[in-house]
């Protein structure tokens, strides 16, 4: 589906993080993992690039997408935008797709990689699913731990939720968990993880990495489902 909408909103999730609000169609549906592209004008040229949508299937009344911002031509069109610029959306697409049929599932992010994983968390806790969820997120520092307190918040009512952050540079006062998302981590925080279906979001090494990591510990390929994100 392709449609024209003007932004509604705009949320500073960081420093250099953020997420852009649309009237949603009423028509327009999609799975929590898909993801749309966005095309807008830059210097009289017409461009375009994918986003995974950070909102959720249950959000009625708006779609949402997460940019860190990086200073390159289409993300600082983007940083310029303001409520009421229009944009051309285009999607759903991407097969990172939640499926109610998994009941076990481990989600593993990095950085700006979260963004599926924030609407497939969403999606489950908005419809009370049983559905058992890990969800590590890996970022460098604590400044960069986007959508923490939405996902505390449904950690509270959802007791099937478990949220963990991992800190590859962490501060001297960080108490959580530090280093990059590694076998002993999944062993020890997920110690069923032979059961569940793993969703991996992020830089393309570290979805490669951690691809590889999961086929080492005997997870079978077919429960593995990834998406990179390259900057822009």
């Amino acid at each position: 589906m392709k449609f024209e909408e003007r932004v509604i909103e705009i949320i500073y999730r960081s420093a250099d993080v953020k997420s852009f609000r649309f009237p949603r169609p009423s028509e327009f549906s999609y799975k929590p993992g898909q993801y749309i592209t966005i095309e807008l004008e830059i210097n009289g040229k017409r461009a375009r690039k994918p986003f995974t949508l950070s909102s959720s299937p249950t959000d009625t009344e708006y779609i949402e997408f997460t940019k860190k911002l990086t200073g390159h031509e289409f993300s600082n069109a983007l940083e310029q935008m303001d409520i009421g610029d229009k944009a051309v959306i285009e999607g759903p697409y991407g097969k990172l797709v939640f499926e109610d049929k998994y009941k076990k599932i481990g989600l593993l992010s990095g950085g700006i990689g979260i963004t599926p994983m924030i609407s497939i968390c969403k999606y489950c806790t908005d419809k009370s699913l049983d559905t058992s969820i890990v969800l590590i997120s890996s970022y460098k520092n604590e400044n960069d731990c986007i959508f923490r307190r939405e996902l505390r918040e449904m950690e509270t009512i959802n007791p099937n939720l478990t949220f963990i952050e991992t800190l590859t540079r962490p501060d001297e006062e960080w108490e959580g968990c530090q280093g990059r998302i590694s076998e002993s981590m999944i062993s020890d925080k997920i110690p069923d993880y032979k059961e569940r279906v793993f969703y991996i979001c992020g830089p393309p090494p570290m979805v490669k990495s951690i691809a590889s990591l999961l086929k080492n510990m005997d997870v079978a390929s077919n429960k593995i489902k990834k998406e990179s994100f390259t900057g822009y």
